[in-house]
């Protein structure tokens, strides 16, 4: 699993930078052991399950030759052991099995036996949960949602998925919608869908929504097959999913592409061509596939060629050239490798490697990982100046670039769920996230998210686990002048008050308002989205999302920003039109808009700013802090170099800093002639 970001039998990833030469990777690290003893089985293996939890815990699960039956294990850091302390948890033979952790680290293990055994372990014993059918299956998958609900995917009645509910067990849409469920692997996205990848007849990728009911069908994500492929034998397919919930599918090519590995991509609209086509060296089987976070792919195959028999070989795809290399040599094993399974610890930045060679082996790969460095350091006092900020957005750490405006102010560089500053007007990995107004970061922002009908509570007290609102009622109909975009957290949300997502970065952050967005413009010279991707903001044209079909409208072409203030249609947002940028723009809350936020206290930096009008002494200070300024004082901060809000006594112009600890500080003052002033002071 990747933490909170989207839970997967199987599959997870993290990203990495990687150095490229001549189709290889090439590095100081190799591959090694995980764990003093291999194989880990005491006989041999098969059907192997990996997952890793959030606290870099590995689990596999697998058929166990040694007892005729399926056992789990678990790598703690240092050595294997079985969980729930013996070989062996079935009642009888286990061939096809699956594995899935919650984000609570529940383990999740489903076995064929009488029918889809069902059980869970939580972290003291194994207990048996219902069935989830007494049909004989084979194929079959597990996930578990963000709302840590289980669900199973199956050959039964031709591919049925089912969600484990208040003790029974749910149909999830239609079934028989699959044709089978061969190679049967399922994830769950943040976007609360759930995707099915199987093959028959080519390799199908189905989707639906985790609250679905049996009338709700299931459709071919792209309305069409991935791609024609071997069936049969272990010509496997497997799918990932990234932190923004693209879908990415590893599968054996038709004999007509001499079965091949290849890989693609769900674009939003098709599938998409990842990387060279066909790029292992011969025919292939046993595939797997993990994608980082940002989107970069990992695969697995054993060679289905004379020479070499079953050797298997992992594959790096090189951003930069968009092909695909060997990761740590030709091949990993030393002879027939069968069973491969692939995903990566998060925590400990290692790429993990399941297989069967013999016995179960499992090895792992020191990713070499080069973050961008940021202390949180606001941009200079100069136009243009950047800085950056960390902040936990959809279940992790992110880093933004922080930039000041022309008009004096600290703004994000980039739209919030953005991968990158924009590199260029239609930058599609700038384009960021589309909220409804008075909306927050719960996963309906996202632009491949489901669509739901208004919740009962058509307010912000009633979307929880509410995807995004289209059709009629609107979202958040009948809204008043009144209401506000301006909350700090979710749990705090009223009728009439929305939770503010620029308040994820820190509470000196917000929405702007249409005053803020009109100053803006004016001091960038905005006019058309060219000038707009030209500014010290870097504003892509990321377009807008319906609110009554939940389609995209002019994406690469248009830019649409909210703002926090209200709209007798909605809301008001930035528009930025081929001709014109209008930051008094209104429309209706329900349609999804980029969001770029801005720091309130936008003079907060390491550098003094002069103000002849105001003086603050001692500085250094050993306690008290003496204020003198021409006009009233109407507000005072003090802040820590992170810019975390100290609390602090203020009275009679003296700011009482005693208890604090020695350091330095950031005093913000605002007088009553709306002047704000902002100097760093150093406690002894």
């Amino acid at each position: 699993m990747f933490g909170n970001l989207y839970f997967a039998i199987k599959k997870i990833g993290v990203g990495f930078g990687l150095l490229a030469i001549a189709g290889n990777y090439t590095y100081a690290q190799q591959w090694e052991n995980v764990g003093s003893v291999q194989p880990i089985s005491a006989a041999g293996s098969s059907h192997n399950n990996l997952v890793v939890d959030n606290a870099g815990n590995y689990f596999i699960s697998y058929y166990d030759a040694s007892v005729a039956k399926g056992s789990v294990q678990k790598f703690n850091g240092t050595s294997w052991s079985y969980v729930g302390g013996s070989a062996g948890i079935t009642s009888g033979t286990a061939l096809y099995n699956s594995l899935s952790v919650d984000g609570s680290g529940n383990i999740y293990y489903t076995n064929q036996g009488s029918g889809l055994e069902v059980r869970q372990f939580n972290g003291t014993a194994w207990s048996q949960l219902p069935s989830a059918t007494t049909n004989t299956i084979n194929y079959h998958a597990s996930a578990v949602s963000p709302a840590n609900v289980l669900f199973t995917y199956s050959t039964q009645n031709s591919g049925t998925v089912q969600r484990y509910v208040n003790g029974a067990w749910e149909q999830v849409g239609n079934a028989g919608f699959s044709n089978g469920a061969s190679f049967a692997e399922m994830v769950i996205g943040t976007n609360n869908k759930v995707y099915t990848c199987n093959v028959a007849s080519g390799v199908n990728v189905y989707e639906n929504a985790t609250t679905a009911t049996t009338s709700n069908n299931w459709t071919l994500v792209g309305g069409s097959i991935v791609d024609a492929s071997s069936s049969g034998e272990s010509y496997t397919s497997d799918i990932a999913i990234d932190a923004n919930n693209n879908l990415y599918v590893a599968y054996v090519s038709n004999s007509a592409n001499s079965r091949k590995v290849n890989v693609k991509k769900f674009n939003g609209t098709s599938w998409v061509q990842v990387g060279n086509a066909y790029f292992s060296s011969g025919g292939a089987q046993h595939v797997a596939i993990a994608v980082t976070p940002a989107g970069e792919p990992y695969v697995v195959a054993s060679r289905w060629e004379n020479d070499n028999f079953l050797r298997n070989t992992v594959y790096k795809l090189d951003t930069a050239s968009q092909t695909w290399g060997t990761l740590g040599g030709t091949f990993l094993s030393d002879g027939e490798a069968t069973y491969n399974e692939l995903t990566i610890d998060k925590v400990n930045n290692y790429l993990v490697l399941a297989y069967t060679e013999g016995g179960l082996k499992v090895k792992r790969f020191a990713l070499t990982t080069t973050p961008q460095a940021c202390n949180g350091t606001d941009p200079g006092n100069n136009v243009g100046d950047l800085g950056c900020v960390k902040f936990n957005y959809k279940g992790q750490v992110v880093s933004y670039t922080t930039v000041r405006g022309a008009d004096g102010k600290i703004w994000l560089q980039q739209n919030l769920g953005s991968s990158q500053v924009a590199t260029s007007q239609a930058d599609a990995d700038s384009y960021g996230d589309l909220f409804q107004w008075g909306r927050w970061d719960d996963g309906h922002q996202l632009r491949n998210s489901a669509t739901s009908s208004a919740p009962s509570s058509n307010n912000p007290t009633g979307v929880a686990g509410i995807g995004y609102v289209i059709g009629s009622p609107a979202w958040w109909a009948g809204s008043a002048l009144t209401d506000q975009w301006n909350i700090e957290n979710a749990n705090s949300v009223s009728i009439a008050k929305g939770a503010d997502p620029c308040k994820a970065i820190g509470t000196d952050w917000k929405m702007p308002s249409q005053s803020e967005w009109t100053t803006l413009v004016s001091s960038e010279g905005i006019s058309n989205p060219a000038t707009a991707y030209n500014s010290k903001l870097k504003l892509p044209a990321g377009g807008f999302r319906s609110s009554s079909d939940g389609g995209f409208t002019y994406v690469g072409q248009r830019g649409y920003f909210w703002s926090s203030d209200t709209a007798i249609s909605g809301g008001k947002y930035l528009y930025i039109g081929t001709t014109i940028a209008n930051a008094s723009s209104g429309g209706p809350r329900g349609q999804g808009h980029s969001v770029r936020c801005i720091k309130e206290f936008t003079t907060l930096g390491t550098s003094d700013i002069k103000a002849k009008t105001v003086g603050v002494y001692p500085n250094p200070t050993s306690g008290i802090l003496y204020i003198k300024a021409d006009s009233a004082i109407e507000n005072v901060n003090v802040m820590n170099v992170v810019g975390q809000k100290i609390n602090v006594k203020f009275s009679n112009d003296q700011i009482d800093m005693q208890g604090l600890p020695k350091g330095i500080y950031i005093v913000e003052l605002k007088l009553k002639n709306g002047q704000t002033f902002s100097k760093k002071i150093s406690k002894n």
